[in-house]
């Protein structure tokens, strides 16, 4: 007969506070108001109020400074979040477990991706998914901005940074190459100085010319004839002829009406899948999260 563990020493009649008032707190503190938290717990305000109060009172503290913007946590509750983070992480895999769900491959997970990301780099991953997960839905939350997977905003993403938070599990997928491009039509009458050509961007602000900088071309500002913050708007106005811009040479080497500029080094970034620490029990999301790292190459 197998030896039992040692049971750890714990004084169970300490723990006399109630997990709904926690997830008062714990949801009051995320979203920063009381009007904010009543909405997504679907309750409301008054009753949150009268959660949170009898948690202080519960615990003999006081969790929450009213301010003028609203509420402000005190160094006690401070101190308590993470623990009552961890507290939520527990029970939303207790509810997994219990109700069968933490093996299902069916139902839906959703996936955070870039335009670029959703329209080249999917199709080949959620054709491996629908094989091996036939009932399994994906939605696909197309936005150029990170989505917060600690909010539950998306179950799984691809970043083009490794994230630093620790309740988050990633896998890095590789190196994206990223070069100059124009349109044939258009790379055919460059000037000679290819800081006065006109060129097509997703911002006019600092961080790409920065990154333009940083291979040795100091375009001005004026310069950008148009920027979009849609990733695909951009590379149709590229292969429009109306510039020149950055494009990954792997999207790139799939359209023959692109040529690559000059012999400037790439402007690379990583490639990194993101999970939230669910990915331990849900097998719906280990599964996506596989398939991106299996099928994006």
């Amino acid at each position: 007969m197998q030896k039992c563990m040692d049971k750890p020493n714990r004084n169970w009649s300490a723990i006399n506070f109630d997990w709904t008032r926690a997830r008062a707190f714990l949801v009051t503190a995320e979203e920063g108001s009381l009007s904010a938290a009543a909405r997504a717990l679907r309750m409301s305000q008054p009753t949150l109020g009268r959660q949170v109060a009898a948690l202080e009172e519960e615990l003999g503290v006081t969790l929450f400074d009213r301010v003028p913007r609203g509420l402000a946590l005190t160094p006690t509750g401070l101190a308590l979040l993470p623990h009552m983070r961890a507290m939520a992480e527990a029970a939303m895999e207790v509810r997994l477990i219990a109700s069968g769900e933490a093996e299902a491959l069916d139902g839906t997970v959703a996936i955070s991706v870039s335009e670029i990301v959703a329209a080249y780099y999917m199709p080949p991953v959620l054709k491996a998914l629908r094989q091996r997960a036939p009932n399994l839905q994906v939605e696909l939350v197309v936005t150029n901005d990170p989505s917060d997977l600690r909010r539950r905003e998306a179950d799984v993403a691809i970043r083009s940074f490794c994230p630093k938070e620790p309740d988050l599990i990633t896998r890095k997928i590789g190196d994206e190459s990223v070069h100059l491009y124009a349109a044939k039509s258009y790379a055919a009458k460059l000037p000679d100085d290819i800081t006065q050509a006109d060129f097509i961007g997703y911002d006019t602000g600092p961080r790409l010319r920065q990154a333009l900088s940083s291979i040795g071309l100091d375009v001005a500002a004026e310069r950008f004839l148009a920027v979009s913050n849609s990733h695909l708007v951009v590379m149709d106005m590229i292969r429009a002829g109306l510039g020149v811009g950055i494009v990954p040479d792997r999207v790139a080497a799939r359209d023959p009406s692109l040529v690559r500029v000059g012999s400037y080094p790439a402007l690379s970034h990583e490639m990194w899948a993101v999970a939230h620490r669910e990915l331990r029990t849900s097998a719906r999301i280990r599964v996506l999260f596989d398939a991106l790292v299996q099928n994006i190459r």
